[in-house]
């Protein structure tokens, strides 16, 4: 363009510097350079250095051609596995909308139906499946809901008015208490599932996910609003109706093992961690003994774990899966879920200390294997010494029991 510009004639190319031209591709990338001529200012290439420059070119774009239809084949083998599980899904789903669900008294607890179960419910019908294997103990309907909402959003305008000393039923808890109660809700509505910004102040499920738990605060104002409770809730309101999942999340935390955690009944705890570290001992005992010599109790990585159950902890789709054998097995999978978790990693863990352990199992990676996940899960033996989960548990509590009524400092 320079030449041109300035009139010059251009000066023809020399055959060396023509070899570009005669060449029947166009080299696309910086390791074609190797094929390109010296400057004019510097001595011409061999004939056996052009040459040899030619071939390695020429094995590059054989090299490259290979990656490409390696890369191609991948892609193609990801794309039959995709289409394979998506056929799988949709047979699992007239399964359970044809054959199952219809039929869930008698074909809940059928061997069929639990293997099927353990490969993770579709999520068209996940939330019908939740909602059946929680169960309406607490005989809750939709009017109640209404009513719970409605008296929360009372609060919620007597508090913002500053009418602190409004009368409620809620006697024994402070108009401070309930406040508290109802700013610790909206602190935590933004903190979950962030990523997805779906629950935050805006998004579409934030009122919902608001309502929810304001609901279950006058519901259960013994319990009230503990932190952990906004993921469990989400969870639910991702895969049910808003009354729906109102009514599961009250009877879920209405269990056992939720009461124990979400009401801080430390005793109870204590006999679920002790509970959990006889199968811990059994199943790995070279772990156990490396978190006993580094002082390593359950409660610094189970509570987090049983509060949100697994849903902060795993990815979402992950968790999803360990809650829908949770609905099947009840709480004895949770505890099964964090041994499979520690097996899976044990070869990290055992090389770790406190700290590191810690931080580990408080933020575990984001790209957990599912199926490698639930292998592990499966591996885990929940029997110890012919005795069942419930039956370790129970010992344990009668034990406590025992304790409690034959020591005097325990009952004062």
């Amino acid at each position: 363009e320079y030449e041109e510009k300035a009139g010059r004639a251009q000066r023809p190319l020399s055959p060396k510097q023509n070899v570009r031209k005669n060449l029947d591709f166009e080299p696309l990338s910086t390791t074609a350079l190797i094929l390109e001529d010296r400057p004019a200012n510097l001595p011409a290439k061999p004939a056996e250095e052009a040459q040899k420059h030619r071939q390695q070119y020429e094995e590059m774009v054989v090299q490259a051609k290979k990656r490409e239809l390696k890369e191609a084949q991948k892609r193609k083998k990801q794309l039959e596995e995709r289409c394979k599980l998506e056929e799988s899904i949709g047979n699992a789903v007239l399964t359970w909308n044809n054959e199952i669900l219809p039929n869930w008294e008698t074909m809940c607890c059928s061997r069929k139906v639990r293997e099927l179960w353990w490969q993770g419910i579709p999520p068209s019908v996940r939330g019908k499946v939740w909602s059946l294997a929680i169960g309406n103990e607490l005989n809750i309907t939709h009017e109640l809901y209404d009513i719970c909402l409605a008296r929360a959003k009372e609060k919620w305008r007597s508090l913002s008015t500053g009418g602190a000393e409004v009368e409620c039923e809620d006697a024994g808890f402070s108009a401070a208490d309930r406040e508290a109660s109802l700013e610790l809700i909206k602190l935590d509505i933004s903190r979950t599932f962030p990523n997805l910004c779906i629950f935050q102040q805006g998004g579409p499920y934030h009122d919902t996910l608001h309502s929810i738990l304001g609901a279950y605060t006058c519901y259960r104002p013994d319990v009230g609003y503990v932190q952990g409770m906004s993921f469990i809730a989400a969870v639910l309101i991702l895969n049910l109706d808003t009354a729906d999942a109102f009514i599961a999340f009250s009877n879920l935390l209405n269990k056992p093992c939720q009461m124990a955690f979400f009401r801080v009944d430390h005793g109870l705890m204590l006999t679920y961690f002790a509970a959990f570290e006889v199968f811990f001992e059994e199943n790995l005992p070279k772990l156990f003994a490396h978190f006993k010599k580094n002082n390593l109790t359950p409660d610094i990585y189970l509570i987090d774990w049983i509060f949100t159950l697994y849903s902060k902890s795993l990815p979402l789709d992950l968790a999803c899966r360990v809650w829908d054998v949770f609905c099947r097995d009840g709480e004895e999978f949770l505890f099964r879920t964090a041994l499979g978790i520690l097996k899976l990693f044990e070869d990290i863990l055992t090389k770790m200390d406190f700290i590191h352990i810690a931080q580990f199992l408080t933020k575990l990676p984001e790209d957990l294997p599912s199926e490698e996940f639930f292998t592990s899960i499966a591996a885990i033996q929940m029997q110890s010494r012919n005795k069942k989960w419930a039956q370790i548990l129970t010992a344990l509590q009668k034990d406590n029991r025992e304790m409690e009524k034959g020591s005097p400092s325990l009952k004062r």
